[in-house]
């Protein structure tokens, strides 16, 4: 009679593993490398002149940028909790990912940073803007969030068959202790190794040649 053979390990947390630890900084590097680029442009006219005026991500909002943080914050979280906080954790590293996408998406069609630096640039109460060119960067930040977003999706389905760094504290505490409290060799030529192992109750010629 033959044995059946054992169950496979399924390879599929793994390679969701990889692929939130993949998908999760890049998200994050996306969307904090596009609030410092230009996300729209336009031009004012002045006194019978035009004036460029451009607004970057964090001058139109600073929310993409701070989900980013935030969910970068989660992912290593993630990995530092168990059970049922790592499911909340989880949670959070997802809504981080689609906090910046609608930041994001909000931000392409905010045109209220431009008309405040029109203003600025023209020393008026309010400037007046012609057609707004908005940039590819609005919509990188929004993949990064997207990314993160996965990142999160990832980690609440498969994240309790993920390693914890909880665990293997507990595990390298305890081999710590295990090796303090495992006395040191006794080594006859010292006298001080002699009395050290009287006092500890063994006998120091115990092993010896």
């Amino acid at each position: 009679m033959t044995s059946a053979p054992p169950p496979r390990t399924s390879r599929t947390p793994r390679r969701a593993l990889a692929a939130a630890l993949l998908s999760g900084p890049l998200g994050a590097a996306l969307a904090l490398i596009a609030a410092g680029q230009v996300w729209s442009e336009t031009t004012t006219t002045f006194a019978g002149g035009t004036l460029p005026v451009t607004a970057t991500g964090s001058d139109i909002t600073g929310l993409p940028s701070a989900f980013a943080l935030a969910g970068l914050a989660a992912l290593v979280a993630v990995f530092a909790v168990r059970r049922a906080v790592r499911v909340v954790v989880a949670g959070l590293l997802a809504l981080s990912g689609a906090g910046t996408v609608v930041a994001a998406v909000a931000g392409a069609r905010d045109h209220a940073a431009l008309t405040e630096k029109a203003a600025r640039a023209s020393g008026l109460t309010e400037g007046a803007i012609d057609a707004v060119q908005v940039s590819a960067w609005p919509w990188i930040s929004t993949a990064g969030g997207a990314l993160l977003l996965l990142a999160g999706l990832l980690a609440l389905v498969y994240g309790r068959r993920w390693p914890s760094m909880a665990g293997t504290g507990r595990y390298e505490r305890g081999t710590r202790a295990a090796r303090r409290d495992t006395p040191p060799p006794v080594d006859p030529d010292r006298p001080e190794d002699l009395w050290k192992a009287l006092d500890r109750g063994e006998d120091p010629t115990h092993g010896t040649p």
